[in-house]
Order: C-alpha cells, then structure tokens, then sequence
C-alpha cells in the first residue's frame, strides 16, 4: 500500500515544481484530496502550516526590484517588469488573480504589505517559484467560489480610487475578461446593449447581479422572472433581447 504507482509519483513531483512544497507535504495533501492534484492545491494553501516557509531577504529583494523609485510602492513600470520576468501579458488574467490574492486595493498598484504579504501567503520568495504558481492561479478560475470571489473582487479593484461606481469601458473591460472564462454566450449582447443604451457607469449592485444572471438565467430567457430583484438595468437587457429577436420572448 505504501508504494506508489507511476501516476501517483507523477502527481507528487507535478506538486512540488508548483507548490515548492517536500515531499511529505505534497504526499500529505494529495492522500487528503484522494489524490486529485486540483483539490490538493486547495488543502495545501487553506492550511498555513503545510505552506512552504519564504525567505524574508528574498521577498525584500523582489519588491525593490519592481518599486518604484520615487514611491514605496509598486507602480505600473514595476508591474510592466514583472509580467516580463513572469512572461505573462499584463492583460492576462492571471494577473487579476494575483492582484486578489495580494486584497490590491488598485489596479497596477501594490503597497510593500499587498506584494510582500501576498507572496507569503502563496509561499513565493523567488521568481521561478513565481512563475510556477501561476498555473495554480488559473486554476482557481474554475472553482466556482474563488470565481465569484476574483469577480467580485474585481470591481473594487478596477474604479478610479474615490468613486463608487465603475466607468463603463472598465467594466465592458472586465466583463469580457472574466466571462471569458465563464463562457457565457450573451456577454457581447450585454456590451453592446450597454454602449447603446446605458452609457453611464456601473454599480456595484449591477456588477455582482450580473453574475448571478449569467449563472441562473438560461440563454433562452425561459427561467426568468420579471418580477424578481433584478437591478433595472438587467429588466432592460432581458427587453433589448426580445426586441432585437435575439432571444425569443419568454411570455407564454
């Protein structure tokens, strides 16, 4: 029994290069998770004394290397710097991910305690641990909570500092970024009905229902309640469909 198969010594090292974790650690999470390399991830960063140890100088020298020069902060030059040595475009959305793990309170910024403390959480004091992590990062998209989480997260993170709403072609920005991942089919629909017919920022109210609606609503609208809390701006949406014959009417 103590004796692994091939698959198994293969889901061990796969955990490793990621996690950076021992080897006791990894066995130890994915006997936990039934050896399901995508739930050991999860077992492994929910418990802070399984997560690998950083190195304090190591995390120091990663933030000077992107701060800024003028500012104790990391800026946009510094987040340019560091797509390069992650080899990520800065519009990947992985990069949302990271900015949710590190709670940045703005976009193309981190504070010295967002970055530092982010990096010790996800047990990363090295760029090449860095880059390692960063599959693990897209594979939080897939997990329905994480998800609603980064979406939710994503609001606040990309308004101006000191407005409460979302200017439109930062959230059209957002939305077509995370649906993406979520394959919602209506998503250019929703865009378009916005451009045409809103033109005004978004609320946060609008932003977290939208997700609910894309989740629950089917794509021929049959499931729909007019009656429901919807935000007014999803009541218009759900018109501008039946109008334009994009959907047919959900009225019996």
């Amino acid at each position: 029994m103590h004796k692994s198969g091939r698959g198994h010594r293969d889901k061990v090292q796969q955990f490793m290069a990621i996690t950076g974790s021992s080897e006791k650690a990894a066995i130890q999470a994915l006997k936990a998770s039934d050896w399901h390399l995508e739930g050991a991830f999860d077992v492994f960063y929910s418990q802070p004394h399984i997560r690998t140890v950083t190195d304090s100088r190591h995390l120091e020298e990663l933030y000077n290397r992107y701060k800024d020069p003028y500012v104790d902060m990391i800026l946009v030059d510094g987040i340019t710097l560091l797509c390069n040595d992650l080899q990520v475009d800065p519009q990947d959305i992985v990069m949302l991910v990271i900015s949710w793990h590190m709670k940045a309170a703005t976009m193309c910024e981190f504070s010295r305690q967002e970055f530092i403390g982010g990096l010790q959480f996800l047990g990363i004091d090295t760029t090449e641990k860095f880059r390692d992590k960063l599959s693990y990062m897209r594979s939080e998209l897939k997990d329905e909570q994480k998800f609603r989480e980064i979406y939710n997260f994503a609001f606040g993170w990309a308004k101006e500092k000191g407005q409460k709403s979302l200017a439109l072609d930062t959230a059209i920005g957002m939305w077509q970024l995370l649906f993406a991942e979520r394959h919602w089919p209506l998503v250019d629909h929703w865009c378009q009905f916005l451009q045409v017919r809103h033109n005004k920022a978004i609320s946060r109210d609008t932003w977290s229902q939208l997700l609910e609606f894309a989740k629950t609503v089917d794509l021929q609208l049959s499931n729909y309640d007019e009656e429901g809390a919807w935000p007014y701006l999803i009541d218009e949406f759900v018109e501008y469909l039946t109008e334009n014959g994009i959907v047919q009417s959900h009225q019996n």
